[in-house]
């Protein structure tokens, strides 16, 4: 029998075959994986070798669900995408929020794996038993908007859940986005390209069952006071009002706003990325994802202006950032145009500004000049360029197609000395944070496994005074170390735990801000809902969660080590160890990386020269069976 919360079931859908198949999912997986990521990286280590080609036919994309996925607890309706990764050519995973990953559920599977490459461009159907792949040449090339409104006309049914590419995800842009209900993106790494390498041009999904808990009664009352918890805290009631936008101002405040390809961390247009000053004017609708008691999605609308009749769903702070602050913009109307441009090509922002930041620091600088931009003169502030740019981009057009390979690749194309500029982490570029100010996200950003990741580690206790927070779980002989966001000490302790913690997050799926800091939900509340949710009691001890996130993160690690990644890959650009914070409360902060990476290898049992897990480690955490696929 089937633990409560899962279907039982992997389908799978060989394109190249045009076949589908069911299997039963391993019940040994539940307890050493328990769902979404860990499922992923276990199918991915086993069945995708080293060396495959991420935009080849052998490579594989897995959609994962956990065990509360379309249940009533809270902020459960997320989903990962999972794959060997188009822009950094290593692990690669994206989440995404909406209403997918329920559906999924509800038509009775718990993973879908997408193998081989169609002939030609194809939608594949789910509605419970009845699986088909549907011709897709005439979607091909539209937006992802177009393609969710005519696939759900097709089947005359609003309630069907679609996964779209657009047309940067066709033309294999490196860090094209899988689009869900339209404005939620699976953005990073290049979740899209994978499926235009398979000549997938969606995944529609409807689904007419349930989830069955193992103690429904117990899991009602918990999930109710659950709810509650997230209602009344005072974070979350913030976030619902402001969205991600509150985070701007703090960014700002603290000198952790990237600003001129993060140049520097202030930037004196930073009010009209705010949420005062968004909310007011531009904002019609508030949204929420599935089974989310916060609410922290806003639909705004340009009214005035050269994007005048803008209605787009975003974008989140880290799209302010990127197409705000980093390229030197003060206008909201432009981000939200550029938010709607990524949402409709399917791009992933934080790519796409960053690149373009590249880019312009690139030609400030005489490495490249309008010979090579078609004509463009790239200056920093310039909404209409940022604007033509990423069409050319998502089209691949003249310059955009050298940007389209995102910003690493670019710069080993242009060389000169361009690198520099290129502020990425294995090929993943740095989101909106700056280690500098906030040692705790340097050491985040280079030890990431899928690159400059902000989602699976970001620790905020060394930047927003919460004391008591770091007491009680560090310590007070560690707090003084802990909060001072200047200082590499305790760090990779800080890291190690929250790394963890954001582990198990991610495979139950659940919302980011349910366990960001101040955490609405820790380890123990986990501890006390999945025995009520699976019945199974091994997953009912903090202890025993530790070992499984230890185990998912080393087992991501050793993916990467089958690729080539060692310690010297966990680096930071020259920017963050070598450039001086030239203002701000930050101001001659640099980050001293080495001395955090001994730390957080020592806590993880890696070799401390290599980054390489130890045998001892590896056994430990009954990852044994990797060495028959390495």
């Amino acid at each position: 029998m089937t633990a409560g919360g899962y279907k039982g079931k992997i389908l799978r859908v060989n394109l190249s075959d045009n076949k589908f198949q069911v299997d039963p999912l391993p019940k040994e997986w539940i307890k050493d994986y328990i769902g979404g990521d860990g499922f992923g990286v276990k199918i991915l280590y086993e069945e995708v070798p080293g060396g495959t080609e991420p935009l080849g036919e052998d490579n594989k994309l897995i959609i994962a669900t956990g065990p509360i996925t379309g249940t009533i607890w809270p902020m459960s309706g997320r989903t990962v995408f999972i794959s060997k990764a188009p822009l950094t050519g290593i692990w690669g995973e994206s989440h995404v929020g909406g209403f997918l990953g329920p559906e999924l559920k509800y038509a009775g599977y718990d993973l879908l794996v997408i193998e081989g490459k169609a002939e030609k461009p194809v939608y594949i159907q789910i509605e419970d038993s009845h699986l088909e792949l549907r011709d897709a040449s005439e979607l091909w090339g539209t937006t992802t908007d177009l393609t969710t409104i005519n696939i759900k006309k097709e089947h005359l049914d609003p309630d069907i859940q679609v996964a779209a590419i657009g047309p940067a995800g066709e033309r294999l842009v490196r860090f094209a986005a899988v689009m869900v209900n339209h404005a939620r993106a699976a953005g990073r790494t290049g979740m899209g390209a994978v499926l235009g390498s398979k000549n997938v041009k969606a995944i529609a999904v409807r689904g007419h069952g349930g989830v069955d808990v193992h103690d429904h009664e117990g899991f009602f009352e918990l999930a109710k006071k659950a709810h509650l918890r997230v209602r009344e805290n005072p974070q979350a009631q913030e976030m619902g009002k402001w969205g991600t936008w509150i985070l701007t101002a703090v960014k700002q405040e603290i000198g952790e706003l990237p600003t001129y390809n993060h140049r520097t961390g202030v930037f004196s247009g930073y009010e009209k990325l705010t949420g005062d000053y968004i909310r007011p004017r531009f904002t019609v609708s508030d949204r929420a994802c599935f089974g989310c008691s916060l609410g922290c999605k806003k639909v705004n609308y340009v009214r005035t202006g050269p994007f005048a009749g803008t209605l787009e769903e975003g974008p989140e702070y880290e799209g302010l950032m990127a197409f705000g602050s980093l390229l030197g913009i003060d206008d909201y109307a432009t981000t939200l145009k550029a938010n709607q441009i990524c949402n409709r090509y399917g791009m992933d922002i934080i790519s796409a500004g960053a690149t373009i930041g590249f880019a312009i620091e690139s030609f400030e600088n005489g490495l490249i000049t309008e010979k090579d931009t078609g004509g463009l003169k790239l200056e920093w502030g310039d909404r209409e360029q940022t604007i033509r740019l990423l069409q050319m981009i998502a089209e691949r057009e003249d310059f955009g197609n050298l940007l389209a390979e995102g910003s690493k690749r670019a710069a080993d194309s242009i060389g000169k000395g361009s690198e520099k500029y290129a502020i990425q982490v294995k090929g993943m570029e740095v989101s909106g944070q700056d280690g500098r100010t906030h040692r705790s996200i340097g050491l985040g950003h280079a030890t990431g496994a899928r690159g400059a990741d902000h989602l699976r580690s970001l620790v905020v206790v060394d930047q927003l005074g919460y004391e008591d927070v770091a007491a009680k779980r560090w310590g007070a002989d560690k707090l003084p170390e802990i909060i001072d966001p200047y200082t590499e000490k305790h760090k990779a302790n800080a890291v190690f735990e929250s790394e963890n913690s954001y582990c198990i997050r991610d495979t139950l799926i659940v919302c980011w801000y349910s366990v960001s800091w101040p955490p609405i939900f820790w380890m123990e509340d986990f501890a006390e809902m999945l025995p009520l949710a699976t019945g199974v009691k091994h997953l009912g001890k903090v202890e025993n969660l530790v070992e499984i996130a230890e185990r998912q993160i080393t087992l991501k690690r050793l993916f990467n080590n089958r690729e080539g990644i060692t310690r010297k890959d966990d680096n930071l650009p020259d920017r963050f160890t070598k450039e001086p914070m030239p203002e701000g409360p930050g101001k001659g902060q640099i980050v001293d990386l080495d001395p955090m990476l001994d730390d957080y290898y020592k806590l993880r049992g890696w070799d401390l020269e290599t980054g390489l897990p130890t045998e001892k480690t590896i056994k430990r955490l009954s990852l044994e069976w990797t060495k028959a696929h390495s």
